[in-house]
């Protein structure tokens, strides 16, 4: 092999692994990932935002009124009035956003986990239904035979 061929093939094997290269630095900037969990109820979700927005508020009007106190402006007093009163207020939202959910959960059903009561509930009412199930059809047989207690199978 002369010196051209050598340059023409290292410049060949060059090229490809340079694209090689290319291709393996290569990552997409945004990845797909299913979601883990799922999306949260439109009534909870508003709940939860109606809750931040409140907390914010009063962790805000909380810190206006340290400042205003520190600063023995005459604002204190109505500040932590108010603070006071956003605090029950911002209580009250959590509260909000846990009973929305509880009750979307009670009217639209648990989605349901290994470890869900709900699951182990279904399962035992599905365990008696089938027990009904099979009584009823055991009694059904009985009564196409005729039902004649104590007759032998045979005469």
């Amino acid at each position: 092999m002369g010196t051209a061929q050598q340059r023409l093939a290292s410049e060949d094997g060059a090229a490809t692994r340079s694209t090689v290269q290319q291709q393996a630095q290569y990552r997409p900037l945004w990845v797909e990932e299913p979601a883990k969990r799922y999306r949260m109820p439109d009534p909870v979700r508003t709940a939860g935002v109606r809750a931040l927005i409140i907390i914010s508020v009063t962790l805000i009007q909380a810190m206006v009124a340290f400042f205003c106190t520190m600063a023995e402006s005459w604002l204190a007093f109505p500040m932590v009035i108010s603070s006071v009163a956003s605090t029950v207020v911002a209580t009250w939202s959590v509260v909000d956003v846990w009973v929305t959910r509880q009750v979307w959960n009670q009217r639209n059903g648990v989605v349901s986990e290994p470890s869900s009561t709900a699951r182990a509930l279904r399962r035992e009412r599905r365990a008696a239904r089938r027990q009904e199930r099979a009584a009823e059809r055991e009694q059904e047989r009985i009564r196409r035979r005729g039902g004649q207690t104590g007759q032998l199978s045979h005469p």
